[in-house]
């Protein structure tokens, strides 16, 4: 009987042993196996005092550093008998201006408003397509978080950063405001939005035109209206945007993790196109405010 029950325990240990190291392998697994998730957020990279520098924050960085590259070089090359780039340069200028004049129906002012818009339109189209090159959003540092190891890329596009275009877009719309303000005057700008002119009129015009002291009134709360409409203005530039590219790049990875090899090109295909239709949106429709601010309110 004793040498029954070394044999049973002998074997309960053997077991228990065995167990153990399982568990060591699945946790050792565990432990090592990285993760990678496309975040709604920009990771910070380091920090400089309290200020974070994000992977879209290089990116954004670069872009505009290529920006200032480029704009040298083809200022350098002009000359009276155009060459090649700078005939292709002059092509896309005045089909933009072209364009630019359908909306604003003047030269002049889509002249005034060319550098503006001309340098959004660039600065959102390599953003969005920054994050198509080959490593931008794949290659990174390994961090430790909540026990597990996640993949913080270097580089991520900018524009799939809701800080990036939330700011771009509060630039559109205050640029419209400015822009108002100096070509139609404080006043009247004012006034679009609280109307006390629509009130002092009241006094002055209630003999002659009796239906003012109801008309006024409506004009004025429509200019109240038109404040909540300049809020929608950030959160519609903003979010279209952002909305468009973050969904461009979670749809590439999930293509590139489901078939890595030849499945996701169409893909990226489409998000070339769909880059350059959301830098134009986004271009167009600042333009269609700049107009709309620096035209009288009779227009």
């Amino acid at each position: 009987m004793k040498i029954e029950n070394f044999e049973i325990t002998s074997m309960t240990e053997v077991n228990q042993t065995v167990n153990s190291n399982e568990v060591d392998e699945v946790s050792e697994t565990a432990s090592t196996e990285i993760h990678h998730e496309q975040t709604l957020f920009a990771e910070p990279l380091w920090y400089v005092g309290d200020f974070a520098v994000t992977n879209s924050l290089l990116v954004s960085w670069a872009v505009v550093a290529l920006v200032i590259i480029f704009s040298l070089s083809l200022r350098l090359l002009i000359k009276k008998v155009p060459g090649k780039i700078q005939g292709a340069a002059e092509m896309v200028f005045e089909w933009f201006l072209g364009t630019f004049d359908s909306i604003t129906g003047s030269r002049k002012k889509s002249l005034q408003f060319f550098p503006l818009i001309f340098a959004f339109f660039i600065f959102i189209l390599l953003n969005n397509w920054f994050g198509l090159l080959p490593g931008v959003g794949t290659i990174g540092q390994v961090v430790s978080e909540h026990g597990e190891l996640v993949l913080v890329p270097y580089l991520r596009g900018g524009t799939a950063d809701l800080n990036t275009t939330l700011a771009l877009a509060l630039i559109a719309v205050i640029a419209s405001h400015l822009f108002g303000i100096f070509k139609i005057g404080f006043w009247h700008h004012f006034n679009k939005f609280i109307n006390i002119k629509a009130f002092l009129e009241i006094p002055k015009k209630i003999m002659k035109e009796p239906t003012i002291i109801l008309v006024n009134p409506i004009k004025a709360f429509v200019g109240v209206v038109e404040i909540v409409g300049e809020i929608a203005k950030i959160a519609s530039l903003s979010f279209r945007l952002f909305g468009n590219i973050f969904a461009g790049e979670v749809l590439l990875m999930s293509m590139a993790a489901l078939v890595a090899w030849l499945v996701p090109i169409p893909f990226m295909f489409l998000e070339l196109i769909v880059g350059v239709i959301q830098a134009l949106i986004f271009a167009m429709l600042t333009l269609a405010f700049l107009t709309i601010s620096t035209s009288a309110e009779e227009h």
